[in-house]
């Protein structure tokens, strides 16, 4: 349980730095840089996630592969806290895939700090929640089309 604790620490503190310069620095040079950057926000805590969940896919797989997964399933499931350190990782991750999403869109069309910020405090505590309302405060942003074959 030692390198769970420790990977729980270390994406915990990592993602301090990431939303305080998209909440209070959403234009800074260094917020782009940084926050822009894919590999410097997600990939760093994908890793840990990676290392602690590979040796638990068997057990999650036949978890909730086997049958539609119910709510008791669920509850039983995360009543291991292996799981539940698994789960942790898992919002912290997808809550700055998230975030940094509507962060970009945000900065594309130009709001305000004091609209950004509250969005995006949403979306570190109630990431679909904060998510939605992003998309909402930009809902005019055109996202680069997909090419078709």
């Amino acid at each position: 349980m030692e390198i769970e604790i420790l990977m729980f620490w270390a994406s915990s503190l990592y993602i301090g730095p990431i939303w305080l310069l998209m909440w209070f620095a959403p234009k800074h040079e260094l917020t782009k840089k940084f926050v822009g950057d894919i590999r410097f926000t997600v990939l760093p805590l994908c890793i840990p996630y990676t290392i602690l969940v590979v040796p638990e896919l068997p057990n999650i797989l036949i978890t909730l592969g086997s049958d539609m997964p119910t709510p008791d399933v669920v509850i039983e499931f995360f009543s291991d806290d292996k799981v539940k350190l698994l789960g942790w990782l898992h919002f912290l991750a997808f809550d700055i895939l998230a975030g940094r999403y509507i962060w970009l869109r945000m900065v594309a069309c130009n709001r305000p700090i004091y609209v950004s910020t509250p969005i995006l405090v949403l979306s570190m505590m109630v990431a679909p929640l904060g998510f939605l309302i992003g998309l909402m405060a930009t809902w005019e942003h055109q996202e680069p089309s997909i090419p078709t074959a």
